[in-house]
């Protein structure tokens, strides 16, 4: 369901993503080429002066919620997957290939390129390098913690390029069985 803004703004969707009907988008949210939107996912713009923008390739599963708080943007870069259950709470900006794990809850935060947030994780008020890894259940709520995170191993970057491929063949088969429907 695409929802237009009560202050203005309406969704934008590309034609080659797929959004499952029990989705609801409202307000100034772009979304881009080749993204999957799960069913019950929330994305909101709705507040004076806030965007969502969701790059290419980017899969937002079930029960993921986005919000922007007025005056702030959400940008998720191409190929970033936000896993079951997420929060995500604007401002947030989020580089390419990132993950963001079930359940976890990112606030007022930018991410590298690469960066995975494992299950269960809180991550707010900082900023994490590229290729950073928080592990499952981690509070990153310092700039001193982010600042010594781990490096994402090939092990979890295989994993992630994984779910993206999913994903995007996910957008493909439920954009055509959308046509023949």
């Amino acid at each position: 369901m695409l929802l237009k803004n009560p202050a203005g703004g309406m969704p934008t969707v590309c034609d080659t993503a797929y959004v499952s009907e029990s989705a609801v988008i409202i307000g100034n949210v772009e979304i881009k080429g080749d993204v999957y939107i799960a069913p019950n996912t929330t994305i909101r713009a709705d507040e004076p002066g806030s965007a969502i923008i969701i790059e290419s390739g980017c899969n937002i599963q079930d029960n993921v919620v986005i919000h922007a708080l007025g005056g702030s943007t959400v940008v998720a870069g191409e190929n970033t997957s936000m896993a079951h259950g997420c929060i995500v709470h604007g401002p947030c900006t989020f580089g390419n290939n990132c993950f963001i794990g079930f359940g976890s809850v990112v606030f007022n935060c930018t991410l590298g390129d690469d960066c995975v947030i494992l299950h269960r994780t809180l991550v707010k008020d900082v900023i994490i390098s590229p290729r950073r890894l928080i592990e499952d259940g981690a509070v990153v709520n310092k700039q001193g913690i982010a600042d010594y995170l781990g490096e994402v191993t090939v092990e979890i970057s295989d994993f992630v390029k994984r779910v993206v491929g999913t994903n995007l063949m996910l957008v493909k088969s439920y954009s055509e069985l959308r046509l023949l429907g």
